[in-house]
């Protein structure tokens, strides 16, 4: 796939970046920088030379011009930012990893926005445009660890089929993921605050902790 990274200049958005990059994507990390998203393409690619990774660094706006784009941004910049860029999304799918998390002494705590999760409020920002929830609960250090397969199923949302498919098939391009369909964006609340849960028992537990459901055979996932 070719795929857009809105925002991708942060450690998720890298991270996925790299990834989704590793496992045979074309992907162009955007940024309100060129330079900025540039400097963290070099960087990606010098650290690993012999992968021939296919990145480009853009501004958002290259970015959305992609088959698919990922929203990666802080949660309370991601409203506004999918505001500015409606008209270069409209008719896109956009799959918004982002998760409303606070962090008060060594806890974290998951916000509620309004609509009851980022993706829905996004969604509410750009009629025209289909989005998705996905990879929120992914470890960053693990996806960026492009010398280890990750093993993990990723919970996905979006409020019609087609977004749905497109996020899974996202989603699927990475080996070792399998993508779970898990409603409409109704869901993606739950979703962005187990974010929160899991990342307290990394802190715990000292550990990257990557979810699995049992009794869904894989051919049954999507």
């Amino acid at each position: 796939m070719d795929v857009g990274i809105i925002g991708g200049t942060g450690p998720a958005g890298r991270a996925l970046a790299l990834r989704l990059a590793a496992s045979g994507n074309r992907v162009v990390i955007g940024s309100r920088s060129n330079e900025r998203a540039g400097e963290i393409v070099a960087e990606l690619v010098g650290a690993w030379p012999t992968r021939g990774l296919d990145l480009a660094g853009e501004a958002n706006e290259q970015a959305c011009a992609q088959e698919i784009v990922v929203l990666a941004t802080p949660w309370d910049a991601a409203p506004q930012l999918a505001r500015d860029l409606r008209q270069h999304l409209e008719g896109k799918v956009l799959v918004s990893m982002v998760n409303a998390l606070q962090k008060i002494g060594r806890e974290f705590h998951a916000l509620v926005p309004v609509r009851g999760s980022i993706a829905a409020t996004v969604q509410a920002e750009l009629g025209a445009t289909r989005v998705g929830a996905a990879f929120q609960h992914l470890p960053a250090r693990k996806l960026a660890a492009i010398d280890e397969e990750i093993v993990a199923d990723v919970l996905i949302c979006a409020d019609d089929r087609p977004g749905l498919d497109a996020t899974a098939a996202l989603v699927e391009t990475i080996p070792g993921l399998r993508a779970l369909k898990a409603g409409s964006l109704a869901s993606a609340g739950p979703i962005e605050s187990l974010t929160a849960v899991l990342l307290n028992v990394n802190v715990r537990y000292k550990t990257e902790v990557a979810l699995r459901a049992t009794g869904i055979p894989d051919q049954g996932a999507s």
